[in-house]
């Protein structure tokens, strides 16, 4: 969603918006979504399984990742032992450090490694629907605040700072944020995290959020200190798992949506179409 594009998408939704067709384009923004802060214990209120899990990454796909690569070097290299001679011993031991090269590469440069390790995952059963759900919840609370959405991807783990500039008509290192403009971006950072965490106990997508929402936080007028980013975090998960719970007839009629890769207009016509024409 290049901020160029974007303008024109504002537009153009502002103005289908004020004819009444667009009656959910930033309907989201209201008094009601207010920052206040927030307990632990109000998550799991509007339908967070684990709260105690929001904001702890998952080891899940490393530990299996790992596992897989353990097991299956271990039983090469056993395999690689027998073959006669000299090619038995150095090809067990060159195998065997696979392992150890994989260890290297983590320590060392674990952005390489997460890129195997985002492949990998998607041998787990519940891989695309995590991706549906995750992106689809950004797309519907993106549109409710009215970010204009030019684009999207069903690819779990992508950042999603373009959001925020393209909210704001501007790159988000050019000027600082009120305290407004962070309350609305924020719900769309964390809004893929808050989908998960209502299906799943264990949330997988979370670290590019949080990191979409630090970058938010950074620019923020206001100084905040860690406590305050860590209750405006809580927050902004309790605040959009709440819309996702009463627009969840438009989650699920995106998520079809985007699963057929529908274009981003059939996208808005799948929000807008479900639910009847209720206000949010």
């Amino acid at each position: 969603m290049r901020i160029e594009f974007s303008g024109p998408v504002k537009e153009a939704f502002d103005d289908l918006q004020g004819k009444g067709v667009l009656r959910k384009w930033g309907s989201g923004v209201t008094d009601a979504l207010r920052r206040r802060n927030v307990f632990v214990g109000e998550l799991r209120q509007v339908g967070i399984k684990s709260p105690d899990t929001i904001a702890v990454p998952s080891v899940r796909n490393d530990a299996a990742f790992l596992f897989s690569v353990v097991a299956t070097t271990s039983v090469a290299a056993v395999a690689a032992g027998q073959l006669p001679g000299d090619w038995g011993f150095f090809s067990s031991y060159l195998i065997g450090g696979i392992t150890l090269v994989v260890l290297a590469i983590g320590s060392t440069a674990p952005g390489l490694l997460s890129v195997v390790i985002d492949r990998f995952s998607q041998l787990f059963p519940d891989y695309k629907d995590r991706v549906l759900k995750h992106e689809a919840a950004h797309f519907l609370l993106g549109y409710l605040v009215g970010v204009p959405i030019t684009g999207y991807s069903v690819e779990l783990g992508r950042e999603h700072t373009e959001f925020a500039e393209a909210k704001i008509q501007q790159r988000i290192i050019e000027r600082q944020l009120t305290d407004e403009e962070i309350d609305s971006l924020a719900l769309v950072a964390v809004a893929g995290m808050a989908a998960e965490g209502r299906e799943y106990e264990e949330v997988m997508g979370q670290t590019a959020d949080l990191y979409d929402l630090q970058r938010l936080l950074l620019r923020s007028k206001t100084k905040l200190s860690d406590a305050q980013q860590q209750n405006i975090t809580r927050w902004a998960v309790w605040s959009a798992a709440g819309l996702l719970r009463s627009h969840a007839e438009e989650h699920k009629a995106l998520i079809e949506a985007m699963r057929r890769g529908a274009s981003v207009a059939e996208c808005v016509q799948a929000i807008e179409s479900a639910g009847g024409q209720k206000q949010a």
